[in-house]
Formats: C-alpha cells, sequence, structure tokens
C-alpha cells in the first residue's frame, strides 16, 4: 500500500500543473489514449514530444520512410546515426526517452499500404495525427476514419505556413473552461433552501462584527428583498436603476460616532458585484440547441453518455427545475467569517448534491428504457455534469470529401474571406494549388532550384483551374505563388515547432473532452505572425 500512494504522490508530482489544469479524470483520459501518428518529420515528432510529456498513454507511428539527411537536419528526434533507419522506429526510440510512463510502438509502413490491405488498422486509436500527407491519402484516410468514427487531425507544415485540419464527426465537451463565468448564485429566484438560509439573517439588529463579516451574497440578497417589495418585484435592471441599488447597499454601511463609515469590505464587495448577483438565472441559446437535437429527443441504447446525461437534465429543468439548470453549487471567495461563509457554501453545496441526485433517476430510467444497466454511467459522471450544465458544447465538422466536393464547397466562407487578397485564406486556395500541381508533375513546386522559374508558371495554372473549378471569383496575388515555389514545400523546424504546439493541443482537448477545440480549419502564417480559424 505505502507503494502505490508512494508511486500515486510520485505521479501528482511530475504531473502538477496539467492536474491543475484537467483534473485526475482528464490525466485518466489521457493515460487511456492511444494516439496514431502518421510520418515522423519535423511537425509530426514536435506534436507528439507535446504529447508523450504529459503522459499520453500510448502512441504508434506509421511511417515507411527511410531517415535521410535532410530529415537529420530538421527533426531534433533524429540523429547522424538515424540515417538509413526506418524514420518511425528511430524517432519512437528517441521520444520514448522523454517519459517513461508511455508506450511508444512503430509500423514500418506507408499509410497507403496499410490503406490498401488493412484500412482496419486505423479503427483502434483515440485519434489518428496525418502529418505532410499527399492530398489523395488524406482524403482515402479522411474517409475510413469518419465512416468509424474516429478523430482525424490533419496537420502540415509548408515553408512558412502551419495548416491543420480537424474531422471529427461529433465532439461533446462537457468541461468547456469558458473565460469570465458568471456566478450560479440564483439571487433573482432562490430556491427554498437558500431563501431561509437569507431570511435567517437580520441585518439590522446584527451586532457590529456580525454585520461586517456577513457574506456579501447575503447582504444584496437582504437589499433586493427591499428593492422588489418597492419596486413591483422587479430587480434593478438598467444602469441607472443599479446605480440606485448600489446606493442603498451603501446606505446600509454602519456609522462611526463621528458619522464616518465605518471599515464594512463585505458592503464593499457587495457594491462591486451587484452586476454579478443581479444576473439573470437562465439557460443560454447553446444549451437549449443542445437540449432540442435530434440526439437528445431520440435516446437508444447506441446513445453516447453525453445525450443521455443531457437528456436527464433537459427532463430535470422540465420538472424539479421549474425551468432552470441543476444548480453549480459553488460559490467566490469572499469576506466573511469561516463560519457564515462555510454555511452559506453548504446551501449550495446541498441544493446541488439534490439536484445531481434527481438527475441521476433521470438517468436510470433513461438506461432502463433502452436496455442498458444503471450503472452504465457513473454517479461521478453525473455530478459533473451537472455541475457544468451550463456550458456544455458539441462541435461538429464537416468531413474532407464535403470540403474537397464541388458540389458542398464553402463558397460562401472563401469568398467573404477574400475581400482581404491577404487573408489567411489564400493559403489555404494555395495549399490546395500546390496538392493539384503535385497530382500532375508527382512532386511539388521548387523542389529542384532549376525548376523554380518553370513551376511559377505551372503553379499559377493550377491556382487558376482550382478557382475555376470552384466557381472562385477571387483574386491570388503572385507574390503568394512566387512564395510558395520559392519554399520548396520545405518544412522549418521554427514553423514545425509552433504547429507541433497547437496540434497537441487541439489533440489533448479532443481525448480529454476537456476545453473547446477549433472547428475546423486553422492557417497559420510565419511570415506575418497571424493565424486565422475558418468552417470549411
Amino acid at each position: 500500500m505505502a507503494e502505490v500512494n508512494k508511486g500515486k504522490a510520485t505521479k501528482e508530482q511530475k504531473y502538477d500543473r496539467q492536474l491543475r489544469l484537467w483534473g485526475d479524470h482528464g490525466q485518466e483520459a489521457l493515460e487511456n489514449a492511444h494516439v496514431c501518428l502518421i510520418n515522423a518529420t519535423a511537425s509530426g515528432t514536435e506534436i507528439l514530444k507535446n504529447l508523450v510529456l504529459p503522459g499520453i498513454g500510448a502512441f504508434t507511428i506509421v511511417d515507411g520512410h527511410k531517415v535521410t539527411g535532410e530529415d537529420v537536419g530538421n527533426n531534433f528526434f533524429l540523429n547522424k546515426s538515424s540515417i538509413g533507419k526506418n524514420r518511425a522506429q528511430a524517432s519512437t526510440e528517441l521520444l520514448q526517452e522523454l517519459n517513461s510512463d508511455v508506450s511508444g510502438n512503430f509500423v514500418e509502413e506507408s499509410p497507403e499500404q496499410l490503406l490498401d490491405n488493412n484500412p482496419e488498422f486505423f479503427h483502434r486509436f483515440s485519434l489518428v495525427i496525418g502529418v505532410q500527407l499527399q492530398e489523395s491519402t488524406t482524403l482515402r484516410l479522411g474517409a475510413v476514419l469518419w465512416n468509424a468514427g474516429v478523430p482525424f487531425l490533419v496537420c502540415r507544415t509548408y515553408g512558412f505556413i502551419g495548416y491543420m485540419r480537424l474531422v471529427v464527426k461529433e465532439h461533446s465537451v462537457v468541461e468547456s473552461h469558458p473565460d469570465n463565468t458568471l456566478e450560479d448564485l440564483r439571487l433573482d429566484c432562490p430556491f427554498p433552501e437558500l431563501k431561509k438560509h437569507i431570511e435567517c439573517h437580520d441585518l439590522d439588529n446584527m451586532d457590529r462584527k456580525d454585520h461586517s463579516h456577513t457574506p456579501w451574497i447575503i447582504v444584496v440578497a437582504k437589499y433586493l428583498e427591499n428593492w422588489c417589495n418597492e419596486h413591483n418585484s422587479q430587480p434593478p435592471k438598467n444602469y441607472k436603476e443599479k446605480e440606485a441599488f448600489r446606493e442603498l447597499i451603501r446606505q446600509g454601511i454602519r456609522k462611526k460616532e463621528n458619522g464616518s463609515p465605518e471599515d464594512e469590505e463585505n458592503f464593499d464587495e457587495a457594491i462591486k458585484n451587484v452586476n454579478t448577483a443581479l444576473n439573470a438565472t437562465k439557460i443560454s441559446s447553446t444549451v437549449e440547441d443542445i437540449f432540442n437535437d435530434e440526439q437528445c429527443k431520440n435516446i437508444t441504447s447506441q446513445s453516447p453518455s453525453f445525450w443521455m446525461m443531457a437528456r436527464a437534465v433537459k427532463e430535470f429543468v422540465e420538472k424539479e427545475g421549474g425551468g432552470s439548470l441543476p444548480v453549480r453549487g459553488t460559490i467566490p471567495d469572499m469576506i466573511a467569517d469561516s463560519d457564515k461563509f462555510i454555511s452559506l457554501q453548504n446551501v449550495y453545496r446541498e441544493k446541488a448534491k439534490q439536484d445531481a441526485a434527481a438527475v441521476s433517476k433521470h438517468v436510470a430510467f433513461l438506461l432502463q428504457s433502452v436496455g442498458k444497466c444503471s450503472e452504465s454511467i457513473s454517479e461521478q459522471d453525473i455530478r459533473l455534469f451537472c455541475k457544468n450544465a451550463a456550458f456544455l458544447r458539441i462541435v461538429r465538422c464537416r468531413s474532407l470529401a464535403e470540403e474537397y466536393s464541388v458540389e458542398s464547397f464553402n463558397k460562401d466562407e472563401i469568398t467573404s474571406c477574400m475581400d482581404n487578397p491577404d487573408s489567411e485564406m489564400v493559403l489555404y486556395l494555395m495549399l490546395r494549388a500546390v496538392d493539384r500541381f503535385y497530382q500532375q508533375h508527382s512532386r511539388y513546386p521548387g523542389v529542384y532550384n532549376y525548376q523554380v522559374e518553370e513551376d511559377i508558371g505551372k503553379l499559377k495554372s493550377c491556382v487558376n483551374s482550382l478557382l475555376q473549378e470552384y466557381g472562385l471569383n477571387v483574386n491570388v496575388k503572385d507574390d503568394y505563388i512566387h512564395e510558395f515555389c520559392r519554399c520548396g514545400a520545405a518544412e522549418p523546424h521554427t514553423v514545425a515547432s509552433f504547429l507541433g504546439g497547437c496540434a497537441a493541443q487541439e489533440a489533448i482537448k479532443t481525448i480529454t473532452h476537456q476545453f473547446v477545440p477549433f472547428n475546423n480549419t486553422f492557417i497559420y502564417n510565419a511570415m506575418s505572425q497571424t493565424s486565422a480559424t475558418f468552417q470549411l
């Protein structure tokens, strides 16, 4: 037992910073994941480095290439002795040195061979990351993974351009970690237990110490009650009314014998937090959309646990919740004596437990109705879902087949972005054009210095044919055509490193189902140090 505890403590110390970001359950999801990387190029190994260090469970590299001198020149996970060896094997050996907790594997085949002979090979992974792939391979692999429901992250470094494309049918996020989260205080519609707790406080008859140590939530609630009694049960709504309400609280600060106000920081806090306290208890349009989604309405035995719990919360809102989501159960830190703060905190915590228990009953009934065991979804997962019910997110990307099809090509998005001829969208069009060049010439433009001038005309022809095929009446400046020929499809390590950080971040979001991944195309321009996200 002592050894187990020692191992746990060592792991907590090792992963301390990231555990603060995504918690034990996020780390567990990461450690249970198996990621496939296709092509151990500079970009590929940089991505894996950033997954191995935080403790991904396992990775498998698929790469049929032999290591060349060019590889060693821009890839930190290959060295001179690696030349001539299989690139997957050589990079796996060095990547595994970063973290003994991670299992590394390699396959000395090209993705094309696996797609020809064993496409089911890719079904086993939590996430597949394809790097520096040809367009035809990307589309073939994208179709296989789309049908299997396996997330696919396409990454590419091309000169000073970084590109990512997330391909996932549906990705649910319970812990989206939004910025500037509004507190769930329910002062506009206090639940019975909170109402009773507020009534226990009599600000007018408190002694000096209690008056200055009453939590600001109680202070606001008491004055809000007085305000509503005098304003037809309506809380302060506009700026003028809120200022008047703040003044009402300010007048409640007790006076010293000389007439100056007492130093009552809790009242100052109450005045500062009026906007927070008066935040209306309502369900966001994003969560409403989830409740109205067909996946939520039509629960089957195949429904993921996310949709089971979403349906259960929806039923809670309609029944026990009286139109409101489960209480989150947390309150902000504030100036108050410990007993008063803990007492108030417990009111919210107990209500959150009660609401989660009610949701749990709905979950059990739903599971039973589709012939599944009531323990299929844990109480811990239900409590976490209830706590984050206000911030649920669903990301649905389009397939690569839809993006590349002339019939469903997102022409409007591209045309609107190209109002600015230097938009990152032009880089997307250029990447599509160099892929067309490759299809025609079996190489990328500019890879041979003596052909750069000749390739400029050929690439321009590819750009024009692409625009014509998709009916795009936009202008691509010659400067971009020259730049893409000049870089010769090189993979500079500086850009590969930046892309590696971005891609690993999105991979972790996808694996842990925490934070919201991008949808669906990201482009980085290292020349101007700018980036953009597009839905294509």
